[in-house]
C-alpha cells in the first residue's frame, strides 16, 4: 500500500522551488496559486532568504503550493484513488495539502484557507511572546510530565522520542532549567506556540472562513492529525482543519494508522526529508521516497506503481 504525505512548516529551505520552475508548466501553475494567495510565491520559493520564508504568513502558503505542484506533476488532478494511492496525510499545515489531494477541498480553496491560516496564526503569535522546543529522547511519560509541569502543551508528538513543547517563552525557559531525564532540548525557530490554546483566535477566524467553502468527501483515505483516524466526510475534514491550529498534532497516531493499514511505501512531497526521516525511525521495513526535484519524477512514478498494487485491497477504516 502506498502512502503520500505532505510536510509541515520548517521543511522549507531557500531556493527549494528553483528546480521545479525551469519548466513553464510548473511556473505557470505556481503563478496561479500566487494570485490566489496574493503572494509572490515564485520569489519566495527561489530567491528569498531563510528569515523571509520563516515568516508564518509566507511559509504556510509556500509549503502547500509546493506540495500541490509536486503532486500535480506526479498524479492527474484529483487522481489519488484511481492511481492506487492507499492513504494520504499531512503534518500540520501539510494537512491542507493532503485535503486538496483527496478532493476534500479544491486547490484554490486550499490556497485561500492556508493564506488566511498563515496570516491569522502570525497575528495570534504576535499577541504574546511564545515559541516551541523539541524534546528529543527520554521516556515518553517523563517527557510529557515535565512539559505539563511547566504549563506547556505537547504540541507535536512525532513518535520515536520526538515531542515538541509549546507555550510562553518563560514556560519554555523553565523547561530548559528542569529538563526530563536523558532528553535533549532544541529551541525551534518558529514565531509562536502553534497547535496550542494561544492559537484560538486563528481558529475562530478560520471557522468564519469555513462557511464560504464547499468541502467534498475524500476520494482516498485521509488521516487526521487530531487522532490518526481516517476521515471520510468532507465537512468533518474542514472542521478538523479549523480546530487543528489550536490542537496538538498527533503524527505518532498517523504513523500507527499507516502501519495498521499495511503501508509498504511512503512518498513525501516537496520539500521532502522531514517526514521520511521520522518514518525511517517509526515505520521499520517501509520503503521511503523523498520527492525533492522534478528530475526524480520518473523514479517516483515507478515507486508509486510498485506500492499502489495492494492499496485497493486494503480495508477502509472509518472516522
Amino acid at each position: 500500500m502506498l502512502a503520500i504525505v505532505a510536510p509541515g512548516q520548517g521543511a522549507q529551505t531557500p531556493g527549494f522551488l528553483s528546480p521545479w520552475l525551469t519548466e513553464s508548466t510548473f511556473a505557470d501553475r505556481l503563478d496561479h496559486l500566487s494570485a490566489v494567495t496574493e503572494l509572490d510565491l515564485r520569489h519566495y520559493g527561489t530567491e528569498a532568504d531563510a528569515d523571509t520564508i520563516r515568516d508564518t504568513a509566507v511559509a504556510q502558503p509556500l509549503l502547500v503550493a509546493a506540495g500541490l505542484l509536486a503532486a500535480g506533476a506526479l498524479l492527474e488532478p484529483g487522481d489519488t484513488a484511481s492511481a492506487g494511492v492507499g492513504v494520504v496525510a499531512g503534518h500540520s499545515v501539510g494537512e491542507i495539502t493532503a485535503a486538496a489531494l483527496v478532493g476534500a477541498l479544491s486547490d484554490d480553496e486550499a490556497m485561500t484557507f492556508v493564506r488566511e491560516r498563515g496570516r491569522a496564526m502570525a497575528e495570534a503569535a504576535a499577541r504574546t511572546p511564545t515559541s516551541m522546543t523539541a524534546v528529543i529522547g527520554g521516556k515518553v511519560d517523563e517527557v510529557l510530565a515535565a512539559i505539563e509541569a511547566q504549563g506547556l502543551t505537547a504540541a507535536n508528538n512525532n513518535g520515536s522520542g520526538q515531542i515538541v513543547a509549546a507555550g510562553t517563552v518563560q514556560q519554555l525557559a523553565a523547561l530548559t532549567e528542569n529538563p526530563p531525564a536523558r532528553a535533549r532540548l532544541i529551541q525551534l525557530s518558529v514565531a509562536g506556540a502553534f497547535h496550542t490554546a494561544h492559537m484560538a483566535p486563528a481558529s475562530d477566524h478560520l471557522a468564519r472562513l469555513a462557511d464560504s467553502l464547499h468541502p467534498h468527501d475524500p476520494t482516498t483515505r485521509l488521516l487526521s492529525n487530531a487522532d490518526g483516524r481516517v476521515v471520510t466526510d468532507g465537512s468533518d475534514v474542514l472542521r478538523r482543519l479549523v480546530g487543528q491550529v489550536a490542537s496538538p498534532v498527533r503524527w505518532d497516531l498517523c504513523l500507527q494508522a499507516m502501519a495498521e493499514l499495511g503501508v509498504t511505501g511512503l512518498l513525501e512531497l516537496t520539500p521532502a526529508g522531514t517526514l521520511t526521516g521520522i518514518a525511517k525511525r517509526n515505520l521499520k521495513g517501509v520503503e521511503l521516497f523523498a520527492l525533492s526535484t522534478p528530475d526524480q519524477l520518473p523514479e517516483a512514478r515507478e515507486f508509486l506503481q510498485r506500492h499502489a498494487a495492494g492499496s485497493a485491497d486494503a480495508p477502509r477504516a472509518t472516522s
